[in-house]
């Protein structure tokens, strides 16, 4: 791949990226998929209204008596019977319709069908609900009345009292009517009026009908239970107040509809046994089914969306493993997995568990005579519900419809298993590549810290060449890169060495002709010559000399250099040396201060003691001629981890920026360009290099700073290891 072209290599780099592409395409078609699931859930209930409202075609004794017939539902007037999860025991209490309150209407002023005196305000109201369980009519009334008339006990007359009368169109077709009354708080008498709604008398006991009278603070609470065959399709109840219990005259009536005719009566509706018998057998899936008449009120329900026992569930059941790989996918990639996906919750907010009416654009666009579906989200966001509707035709119009609900827990568990597969092939995948690309790698980041470490050994901090470097021979941009580099090395090298030696040549070239001209000169000089030709012979023979001097400083780097390679060495003590070299400098410069800081111990080195004593006059020289006048130079030898360290310091100019390593180079001098009385070619800190590294020693170079930040001079200083041997 190395070895492609750039545009092949582009190429191969797109395909690469497009490559990483494809764990975001499997998870983009992973919910592509959830879509279509989602798409066929909805046919499939669908499908299911579908078959339940043929079943219900073309049966119309299952709505005429659900009084499907109305136009219009009033509410308040045309009751619903809900269903009750148990029977209602009859004490007066209303305790066991705790969980129902919130479905009871309260009857006051809007409800009003009779009042004596108009511009008296109405004192009674009640709270009214009727239930269904088994085969009986549950109904509780919580009246407000602040006088509560009883019957009298030696009264014939059961209606110059408080009472609570019942009216309703008996299965058999015949309209029937009802009172409640009572002498004392306790069970209830009922009895049934004539059947002409003029006459209140006579009356017959009617002990079907039971219930409880109980009086509270604000009124009276009635519980009542009624036989289911002895309702219809039209019922209705109105609470009759009587105030005053001398004249017992009727003050007030109000109810759910007036009693009198009917044709006035409202409607209840009873959730109907034969439906629920049809739709039964869907109670085994996790679908809930629904039937309700043209104006939304349940006929019957069967199911529970909560279940979890749909074919998308049972699709994506396996059997638990406790293989190796089970267990580790359990305890550490699933809970990985799930902080990005949800795991469907099993426990919801189901807001229409106990509807009575239900509504939605699926329903009212079955209701119109087409199927619908619609899509809603729980309140507690936690699942989502599809539903479906069909119509149910009768004499070719919509009598009802069939509904039927589902949540999408078992796509969302079937999406999350897809899911895990993909990441469980991803992160195989990822991590064979991860795996493949780590030796790879490490392997090209071990060959460039070879060809790093060869390049930093090739060449030492003063830029000569020590090693070569070895081109590898492997066909890649690497080994090109190692061979580049070897090839720049080799002329490096070849470079460096003819600098080095270019001293040394220059030196034997010119000491010919210099010879020469020399012997000329003195021959001239011998002879009897005038004062303006003596004055510049004599000048020539300064020039000379002054050549023959920098002739003598470029070769004896190289001579040293010679007499390196073949000395000999031997263990003496570095302090002996310097302190001898320091008397004899402190006699020759004796205007010169010298500042002497030299431990007392034994500091044996290996070496030769005149080489050291040469590289203390190159860096006496060097301090000296950069010195202040009238400024000390202080030598200082320590002991410092073995190792011997030497330190020349003058008090005078800086050294310049990035010079620290430079000026121990050959012919690198940072003097000022000026008329000097010496030639000074740059030698005198590369022989002191040289003899340092001779002693497997250090030499570096740095200014001087006071606390203040100041620079006040250049230290130089020397590290040479100790030797290992005994001076004794």
């Amino acid at each position: 791949m190395f070895n492609l072209p750039i545009g092949l290599r582009t190429k191969v780099a797109v395909l690469s990226l497009f490559l990483l592409c494809l764990p975001w395409l499997g998870y983009q078609y992973v919910w592509e998929m959830e879509k279509y699931l989602r798409h066929g859930q909805e046919k499939t209930l669908e499908g299911t209204t579908q078959a339940l409202a043929t079943a219900l075609h073309e049966r119309p004794k299952l709505f005429d008596s659900q009084a499907s017939f109305l136009t219009q539902v009033e509410k308040g007037r045309d009751l619903y019977a809900y269903p009750l999860s148990g029977p209602i025991q009859l004490d007066g209490k209303l305790s066991d319709w705790s969980s129902y309150r919130h479905r009871a209407l309260n009857y006051g002023s809007d409800y009003q069908i009779y009042k004596r005196d108009e511009n008296q305000p109405l004192a009674v109201s009640f709270t009214h609900m009727v239930g269904k369980y088994a085969g009986y009519l549950y109904a509780f009334f919580e009246v407000n009345d602040p006088h509560v008339i009883y019957r009298g006990k030696n009264s014939l007359s059961i209606d110059r009292n408080d009472h609570i009368a019942i009216a309703t169109l008996a299965p058999d077709g015949m309209f029937r009517r009802y009172i409640i009354a009572t002498t004392q708080d306790g069970w209830i008498s009922a009895f049934e009026l004539p059947e002409d709604p003029s006459l209140t008398k006579p009356v017959t006991p009617e002990v079907k009908i039971q219930g409880k009278w109980t009086k509270t603070e604000q009124g009276y609470n009635v519980e009542v239970r009624i036989p289911l065959n002895m309702v219809g399709s039209k019922l209705g109840f109105a609470v009759y107040d009587v105030n005053d219990k001398n004249s017992r005259t009727l003050d007030a009536v109000v109810g759910t509809s007036a009693i009198d005719d009917v044709s006035k009566l409202g409607t209840v509706l009873v959730p109907s046994p034969e439906i629920e018998s049809i739709i039964k057998g869907m109670s085994h899936n996790s679908s809930r089914i629904w039937v309700v008449d043209k104006h939304g009120r349940v006929l019957a329900k069967s199911g529970d969306i909560r279940s979890d026992n749909s074919v998308w569930s049972r699709s994506t059941t396996e059997k638990e493993s406790n293989s190796t790989w089970e267990q580790f996918k359990r305890k550490y990639l699933h809970p990985l997995y799930y902080k990005i996906l949800t795991i469907p919750a099993k426990d919801f907010i189901d807001s229409l568990q106990d509807s009575t009416v239900l509504q939605g654009s699926h329903i009212s666009k079955a209701l119109n005579g087409e199927q619908g579906s619609t899509w809603r989200l729980t309140p507690d966001n936690k699942a989502v519900v599809l539903a479906a509707a069909s119509p149910i035709w009768i004499d070719d119009k919509v009598m009802g419809v069939v509904i039927a609900e589902e949540t999408t827990h078992g796509i969302r568990t079937l999406r999350n298993k897809a899911l895990e597969k993909l990441f469980n092939v991803i992160l195989t995948i990822m991590s064979m590549g991860t795996l493949a690309l780590f030796f790879f790698a490490s392997n090209i980041s071990s060959r460039i810290r070879k060809l790093r470490d060869e390049a930093e050994q090739a060449i030492d901090s003063q830029g000569r060449i020590k090693n070569e470097i070895q081109g590898s021979k492997v066909r890649d941009e690497i080994g090109d890169l190692s061979r580049s580099f070897a090839s720049i090395v080799s002329r490096l090298s070849q470079y460096t060495h003819y600098l080095e030696n270019m001293s040394s040549r220059l030196s034997h070239e010119l000491r010919t002709p210099v010879a020469v001209v020399r012997s000329s000169l003195e021959h001239l000089g011998l002879q009897e010559l005038n004062p303006d030709t003596r004055k510049y012979v004599d000048r020539a023979q300064e020039g000379v000399n002054r050549l023959n001097m920098i002739l003598n400083n470029m070769s004896e780097a190289t001579r040293l250099e010679e007499s390196l390679s073949h000395a000999e060495k031997t263990v003496f003590p570095l302090e002996r040396v310097i302190s001898g070299c320091m008397q004899g400098y402190q006699m020759t410069y004796p205007d010169q201060t010298f500042s002497l800081e030299i431990i007392n111990e034994e500091t044996p080195i290996v070496g030769v003691p005149e080489y050291i004593a040469q590289l203390m006059d190159k860096l006496i020289a060097n301090a000296l001629e950069f010195s202040h006048e009238q400024s000390p130079i202080h030598v200082s030898l320590k002991v410092k981890n073995k190792f011997a360290e030497l330190c020349v310091s003058n008090l005078g100019p800086a050294l310049p920026e990035n010079m620290a390593e430079q000026i121990f180079e050959s012919m690198v001098s940072v003097r000022p360009q000026k008329a000097q009385e010496k030639p000074h070619l740059g030698l005198g800190l590369y022989i002191a290099r040289l003899i340092c590294q001779f002693h497997q020693g250090q030499i570096s170079a740095s200014n001087v700073q006071q606390k203040s930040g100041e620079i006040t001079g250049v230290e130089i200083k020397i590290r040479l290891p100790l030797s290992k041997e005994s001076l004794s």
